[in-house]
């Protein structure tokens, strides 16, 4: 497993906004978008998809900072309890 934190970084607030958006509009249609572990500014893959996300960040190079950690095994600590109760009843 991969996973990607990356910041958004450009000067302006209309710049950022624009970029904001045209990033998640792309992220929204890209091959990675597929997979459920997806936070603000963390995005975690299969080991199968990796290029497709490298290449996904290498578009917005210059305008984005972007680290990648590969692991084995990710633990949940803490939950809401909105996404707690979802899950259970899913579990049902």
């Amino acid at each position: 497993m991969l996973i990607y934190f990356y910041d958004i970084k450009i000067k302006g607030l209309n710049p950022y906004n624009t970029l904001k958006r045209r990033f998640y509009y792309r992220l929204k249609r890209s091959k990675i978008s597929t997979y459920p572990w997806r936070t603000k500014s963390v995005i975690i893959v299969e080991d199968s998809s990796e290029a497709a996300a490298d290449e996904f960040f290498k578009e917005f190079e210059g305008y984005i900072e972007v680290y990648k950690a590969r692991t084995d095994a990710i633990q949940e600590v803490l939950t809401l309890p909105e996404a707690k109760k979802e899950a259970e009843k899913e579990s049902e």
